[in-house]
């Protein structure tokens, strides 16, 4: 008897485990999943076409606020995506720069970045990207300069043969 609860048991676990994952079959969860077990396995190379498309939708948007004209921009970002800000979410992207970035923008006489770093590790669909500068933002209002040092990390999607931004963390010294 005891055998055949033990059994019971097992199988139910067993089955259990294979449905809930069936579930995740095809999905973002699945791939992070599998990202994470296999880190070290993967391979990854840092010269493919993927990781210059990476590259330039970040350039492209970096250069629209480089422009203080965000006309356009949510071209670069999934329908569901996520935005943080030096420890805050702020929604999805059309949230954030109609709430949040246009109106910053408009206070600002010039925005430059400086010592522009970025590093791209591609896992299947996905790119995982970490963004290193300084900028200098010149306030319309007095002139007055601000300079400081900021970082981005980005998590893109390959979505119908281009890369849009899903999640985004930024965070300044300002």
């Amino acid at each position: 008897m005891r055998r055949i609860v033990l059994f019971c048991v097992f199988a139910s676990c067993a089955w259990f485990q294979s449905f809930s994952q069936s579930k995740e079959t095809g999905t973002d969860l699945a791939e992070i999943k599998k990202y994470i077990r296999n880190t070290d396995t993967i391979p990854v190379s840092p010269k493919s076409k993927d990781n210059q498309a990476v590259k330039l939708v970040l350039k492209q948007y970096n250069s629209a606020i480089e422009k203080l004209d965000m006309t356009s921009t949510e071209a670069f970002f999934s329908k569901d995506s996520k935005i943080y800000e030096s420890g805050e979410s702020k929604g999805n992207y059309e949230h954030y720069m109609k709430d949040y970035l246009i109106p910053e923008l408009k206070k600002f006489k010039s925005f430059k970045f400086n010592d522009y770093k970025v590093e791209v590790m591609l896992v299947g669909n996905y790119a995982f990207t970490t963004e290193t500068y300084n900028y200098s933002i010149v306030i319309a209002k007095d002139n007055t300069e601000l300079r400081s040092k900021g970082v981005s990390t980005t998590v893109l999607k390959k979505i119908k043969g281009g890369w849009k931004i899903m999640i985004s963390h930024s965070s300044s010294g300002i």
